[in-house]
C-alpha cells in the first residue's frame, strides 16, 4: 500500500513562500506519478501540480503556473512543491496523491492519498 504524508503548510503573507513536502512510503516513489491537489472551503478539489515518475514531465494547473514549482527526489521518496508569490486564493487544504506513473488531472484516478497539509494566506 502505498503511503503519502504532506508537510510544509502554515500561514503565510500575500507574497509570501512555502514549501510543501509529501514523503512516500511503502513502495519505491520512483515507480509512481506523484499529484498535489487542493480544496478550499466549499469549493472542490482542484489539480494543482503532477510530476511523472521519472519527472520528466510536469505539469501546472493555470492559476499557479509561473508561482509554483514541483520537484522529486526520488532517492528520498520525497516531491516537493514550492509556492511562491502566494495570495489569498491560494488558501486550501493541499494533498498529495500517487498513481501509475503518468499524471493526470483526475483526482480519481489517484488511489494512495495523505491526510492533507493546511495553507492559509493572509492579505
Amino acid at each position: 500500500q502505498l503511503q503519502l504524508v504532506e508537510s510544509g503548510g502554515g500561514l503565510a503573507q500575500s507574497g509570501g513562500s512555502l514549501r510543501l513536502s509529501c514523503t512516500v512510503s511503502g513502495f519505491d516513489s520512483e515507480y509512481y506519478a506523484i499529484a498535489w491537489f487542493r480544496q478550499a472551503p466549499g469549493k472542490e478539489r482542484e489539480g494543482v501540480s503532477c510530476i511523472s515518475s521519472r519527472g520528466s514531465t510536469v505539469t501546472y494547473a493555470d492559476s499557479v503556473k509561473g508561482r509554483f514549482t514541483i520537484s522529486r527526489d526520488n532517492a528520498k521518496n520525497t516531491v516537493h512543491l514550492q509556492l511562491n508569490s502566494l495570495q489569498p486564493e491560494d488558501t486550501a487544504v493541499y494533498y498529495c496523491a500517487g498513481r501509475g506513473r503518468v499524471c493526470t488531472a483526475v483526482a480519481g484516478a489517484y488511489g494512495s492519498w495523505g491526510q492533507g497539509t493546511q495553507v492559509t494566506v493572509s492579505s
